[in-house]
């Protein structure tokens, strides 16, 4: 998958989900490398946005994601935080 930039807690349901799916497990297998049960990984992936940040980083480990942190360019077009994502 391509790079995204993530401006809101928002975007990461369909970004998880993508991702997971991107690496051919299921919500079950998953569950399983990251410790809970199939049930709260789901409640997981629906609200990413209250995931902590040690559970995001060994999930995002799991699905071979790496998380990059940096300040837009000098004078870069930003787009408006509400964007929706697009595949």
């Amino acid at each position: 998958m391509p790079e995204y930039t993530v401006r809101t807690s928002h975007q990461l349901p369909e970004l998880l989900q993508a991702y997971r799916k991107q690496a051919g497990l299921t919500q079950a297998e998953l569950a399983l490398r990251l410790g809970v049960t199939q049930q709260t990984y789901s409640a997981l992936e629906r609200n990413a946005d209250k995931v902590g940040a040690a559970r995001l980083i060994k999930l995002l480990g799991i699905l071979g994601v790496e998380m990059v942190l940096r300040q837009p360019a000098a004078g870069a077009e930003t787009p408006p935080a509400t964007d929706p994502l697009r595949w």
